[in-house]
C-alpha cells in the first residue's frame, strides 16, 4: 500500500520524492493564505515532500507563500521544491520571458528571493518558446547546477523531439541531464504516450504528470444537459474562454464515453471517480510522481486517498482499453506481424527491457 512517504527517486538521480506531488498553484489563487498554510502543513505531516510551483503562478504569490511556509516550518532540508521559468514578467519586454539565458538567470533570482532559499531542488523550463536554441537552454541550466543554485533540471510542455535533443546534448557534453518531464496526462489526455513515454523510458527521465483529473472533468461533478455543460466551479464559469484545457469538457465526445466507463469502474471498486483516475495515472510506466492540486483541505485529503486504493488489474485494463489512443500509421510498423518480417519470424526480446 502506497503513502506519501513511499518515496521514489526522480529520473536517474538520488533525489527522493513523494508519489503525489503537491502543485501549489492555488496558493493565493483559489485558496487564501490561511487555507494554503493548512494544506501545506497537512501534506507535510502526512509524509509529503514534493512541492511544485512556478514564477508565473499568481504573479509570484504562490512562490511567496510556499517560501514563507517552508521557512516558518523549518522544513527546507525536507522539502523538495520545484519551480519553473518561461512566462513573461514584464509586458513589452521580450527578454523578461522565454527560455534565453538572460531570462533564465533573471527568473531564477526572482524565484530564489520569493522562495527564501539559496537553491531550488528542481528547476523546470515551463514551456517551449519556439525560439531559443536548446544548446543555450541546457548550457545555462548546467551552469546553474554547477553554481549550486539548482540541484536538478526538468522540462515541461515541450515536444518529444526537443526533450530528446536536450538529453542527447547533455549526455554528449557531460552536462546535467534532464531528470523530469512534466506533461498533461490523464484518462482523457494520453498524447504523451505517442512519443514522450518511449523517450522517458529510453533516457531515464521521470514523468511527472499534471492535471491527472483533467481539470476536474474526471471527478464526475460536471455533467451535460441537452448538450450543454452544467456544474459548479470555475470551469463551468469559464468554459467559453478559449482555454484549450477546457476543450475536453465541450468538444470531445469520446471523453464523455471515458467518463461513463470511469464511473462504472469506480462503483465496482467501491471508490470515487477521482481516486480511481489518480490511481490509473500512478500505475502508468515511467510515472514517478503525479501532481495534485487543491483549494481546500478536504480536497487534498481525498486525492491522497488514491495512494491506498487497491485496484484490480482487470479494472485498470478496462480503463486503459476505453481511453486508448487511436493507432497512427507509424504504429503498424511496431506490431507483431511487421516485427516478425524484420526478425525473420523469430521471436526476439530486448535484453535490457
Amino acid at each position: 500500500m502506497l503513502s506519501l512517504a513511499s518515496y521514489r527517486t526522480l529520473g536517474r538521480t538520488g533525489l527522493k520524492v513523494s508519489p503525489l506531488g503537491f502543485g501549489v498553484m492555488t496558493f493565493g489563487w483559489g485558496a487564501d493564505k490561511a487555507t494554503s498554510r493548512q494544506m501545506f502543513d497537512q501534506y507535510l505531516a502526512a509524509g509529503g515532500n514534493f512541492f511544485d510551483t512556478a514564477d508565473a503562478y499568481g504573479n509570484g504569490e504562490s512562490e511567496n507563500m510556499l517560501g514563507e511556509f517552508v521557512q516558518e516550518s523549518k522544513s527546507r532540508d525536507r522539502a523538495v521544491i520545484a519551480t519553473k521559468f518561461t512566462f513573461n514578467a514584464e509586458k513589452g519586454n521580450p527578454n523578461a520571458g522565454g527560455n534565453g539565458r538572460k531570462n533564465i538567470l533573471r527568473a531564477l533570482e526572482g524565484s530564489l528571493r520569493r522562495l527564501r532559499t539559496d537553491f531550488v531542488d528542481l528547476y523546470y523550463l515551463h514551456a517551449w518558446d519556439c525560439i531559443t536554441p536548446v544548446e543555450e537552454v541546457m548550457s545555462t541550466l548546467n551552469d546553474l547546477v554547477r553554481a549550486g543554485k539548482v540541484r536538478h533540471i526538468g522540462l515541461s510542455d515541450v515536444p518529444a523531439w526537443y526533450a530528446a535533443r536536450a538529453q542527447t546534448i547533455a549526455e554528449l557534453c557531460h552536462w546535467e541531464k534532464v531528470a523530469a518531464l512534466q506533461l498533461e496526462y490523464s484518462l482523457v489526455s494520453r498524447h504523451l504516450e505517442r512519443e514522450h513515454l518511449g523517450l522517458a523510458l529510453e533516457t531515464g527521465i521521470s514523468l511527472v504528470p499534471w492535471s491527472p483529473l483533467a481539470g476536474g472533468f474526471l471527478t464526475g461533478k460536471y455533467r451535460r444537459e441537452n448538450g450543454q455543460l452544467v456544474g459548479a466551479g470555475r470551469v463551468a464559469e469559464t468554459k467559453d474562454s478559449g482555454n484549450p484545457v477546457l476543450e475536453k469538457f465541450a468538444k470531445r465526445e469520446t471523453n464523455w464515453v471515458v467518463l461513463r466507463h470511469l464511473e462504472e469502474s469506480a462503483k465496482s471498486v467501491g471508490c470515487n471517480q477521482a481516486e480511481l483516475a489518480l490511481a490509473w495515472v500512478l500505475s502508468r510506466s515511467a510515472v514517478t510522481s503525479v501532481l495534485i492540486g487543491a483549494t481546500r483541505p478536504g480536497q487534498l485529503d481525498a486525492n491522497v486517498k488514491a495512494l491506498s486504493l487497491q485496484v484490480p488489474a482487470e479494472v485498470l485494463r478496462k480503463l486503459d482499453d476505453a481511453s486508448k489512443l487511436e493507432s497512427s500509421e507509424l504504429d503498424h510498423f511496431f506490431e507483431p506481424a511487421l516485427q516478425a518480417m524484420i526478425n525473420g519470424g523469430v521471436p526476439v526480446k530486448r535484453g535490457l527491457a
